[in-house]
This record gives structure tokens, C-alpha cells and sequence, in this order.
């Protein structure tokens, strides 16, 4: 995800283990006084099949500064497994950099990031997988000689946690949940935009994660590929998954999320529902436009 204003900085983002990525975002000015228009709901929790399987993530008034540039400003929200939050906000605004230090890439300046009661805002992205945090970045990510089954594999192969058969066992029920079967053989660099965010997501589900952090997921894929994707998110959600999405495509990522954060230069100006986002005054003068409509 690239944003048009990017600032020079000497900070070294935490290395990914898939992908790098070197973006930061810019303020050139203070941040106004925060304008909601509603505190953040209290969602009724879709609650999992057992207490075991529900979990939250918690962004507790994370600060980030490069240089003395303030880039965000005091962002607290509060997520749960089986909801689907949109995390959006004009270029320069301070949403990448806010979803850049949840993934791992970025080290809050202050504030703290919690999974369930477990601080993990020193954590490395891959002890954040280990605990159940799954990230999709916008790059291709996928081995590209390796074939669909192969690059699902490589991350089975990491789980400790199962015999040789489990992950056998396991490799064939997400090729099957993601029908992918008849390009199971093919080398990656072979596939389509949409049979490698498919190949992509159910690589990430290999470690079963309890939430999934997508990075501008309808990014570079045809409109029938948004649609399966769309699709397969929402059968995620329903499952016990937390999705986390930060997406330009606004139509799209409204169109599936329970609740969306619109962040503008650094702090939160508005936050609800699709309908309260698109009623929102502040969200349609800064963000959407006065003509936005769904």
C-alpha cells in the first residue's frame, strides 16, 4: 500500500518475513481536536464455538513521531475474532503507518498493542504469527517457483503442533476450501491476480491465525477476483476469524466490514457502521466526497 506523501526518516521498519516494505506517512501539520460522531460501539461479539476460540486485539493510544513529524496520534480501538474492521483515511493520513505497527513492521513512539491480555507491541511479526496474527500484504507474497500446494506447505511444515499426517490432512482441506485443486501443481508465477490472493490467504490460514491482517486485498485483481475474495472474507468472519482491512477501495471494503475507522491527519475522525461512515459529515468533506453514495 503506497501512499503519495512520504516522509525521509533514518528508522528501520521491522523486517517481514515474506515481504519488506519501506513506506512511511507524513504530517506536515498538528492534528485538529479528534471529531466523532459516536464513540466506538460496543459490537455484540460473535461468539465463536466456545469461549476458547474468542479473542480481541486492542490498539491502546498508539503514538508514532518521525523526527518531530507526529504521524498518529493517540488511536484506540478495540476488535474481536469473528468481526470484519475497515481501517481507511486519504493518503498521508496515518492509517498505514497505524496498521504498519500492529502487523510489526513499525514500533509504536507510545501506546501499546494487546492480543486478548498478552502485550505484543515489541514483538516481532514472526512471534506475532506464533500467536496467532496472520498478515496478507499487498505484494505478491507467494513463492514464485513453487507450486500452489508447495508455497501452502512451507508454512504447514512449521507447525510443531501437528504430525506429518495433520498437515497432510490440512493441506488438502484448505485446497479444497479455497478451490484451488486443479492449480494445485502449477509454479506461482503462473497464476492469475485472483489464484494468488486465493493461494495467498489460504497459506496464511495454514497457522490458523486468529486474525487476519490484509493489506489492500482487491489490489490488482479483476472485479470477478474482488467478488471471490469479498466472498471468501466474509466465510472467514463467520468462522471465528478477525479480519483487519486497509484498502482505497472504499466500495468494496465498506461493503464487507462491520465496522470501519476513518483516520485523518493521525487520529480518528470518525468511526461506526457503513451507514454512520457514509452519513458522517466529517468522513464525506475529508475522506469520501460529497457525492459518495453505495
Amino acid at each position: 500500500m503506497t501512499d503519495e506523501n512520504e516522509l525521509e526518516t533514518t528508522e528501520t521498519p521491522v523486517q517481514a518475513e515474506i515481504t519488506s516494505v519501506q513506506e512511511d506517512e507524513a504530517l506536515a501539520q498538528d492534528a485538529p481536536e479528534q471529531t466523532q460522531i459516536q464513540d466506538a460501539p460496543e459490537q455484540t461479539p460473535v461468539q465463536a464455538e466456545s469461549d476458547q476460540n474468542y479473542h480481541t486485539l486492542k490498539v491502546n493510544s498508539l503514538y508514532k513521531m518521525f523526527g518531530r513529524k507526529k504521524v498518529v496520534q493517540g488511536v484506540d480501538f478495540k476488535m474481536h475474532t469473528g468481526e470484519v474492521l475497515g481501517l481507511l483515511g486519504p493518503n498521508g493520513a496515518g492509517k498505514t503507518t497505524t496498521f504498519y505497527m500492529i502487523v510489526g513492521f513499525y514500533k509504536p513512539t507510545a501506546g501499546e498493542i494487546f492480543l486478548d491480555d498478552q502485550r505484543i507491541t515489541g514483538l516481532p511479526m514472526f512471534k506475532r504469527a506464533r500467536l496467532g496474527i496472520s498478515y496478507l500484504p499487498q505484494e505478491p507474497s507467494v513463492f514464485r517457483k513453487l507450486t500452489v500446494e508447495e508455497n501452502i506447505w512451507s508454512i504447514l511444515e512449521t507447525r510443531v503442533d501437528l504430525t506429518h499426517e495433520q498437515k497432510k490432512q490440512r493441506l488438502e482441506e484448505l485446497i479444497e476450501e479455497f478451490s484451488i485443486g486443479r492449480i494445485r501443481k502449477q509454479q506461482a508465477f503462473t497464476l492469475s491476480g485472483g489464484e494468488r490472493r486465493r493461494t495467498e490467504i489460504a497459506r496464511s490460514l495454514a497457522i490458523e491465525p486468529k486474525f487476519l491482517l490484509l493489506d489492500e486485498p482487491f489490489a490488482g485483481i479483476d472485479p470477478i477476483a474482488v467478488a471471490d475474495i469479498k466472498a471468501m472474507i466474509k466465510l472467514l468472519a463467520k468462522r471465528g476469524i478477525g479480519i483487519l482491512i486497509t484498502d482505497h477501495n472504499v466500495r468494496d471494503t465498506l461493503e464487507i466490514t462491520d465496522r470501519a475507522i476513518i483516520i485523518s491527519t493521525g487520529q480518528i475522525l470518525v468511526q461506526g457502521g457503513k451507514e454512520d461512515i457514509i452519513a458522517s459529515p466529517e468522513a464525506r468533506e475529508i475522506y469520501l466526497g460529497e457525492n459518495f453514495h453505495m
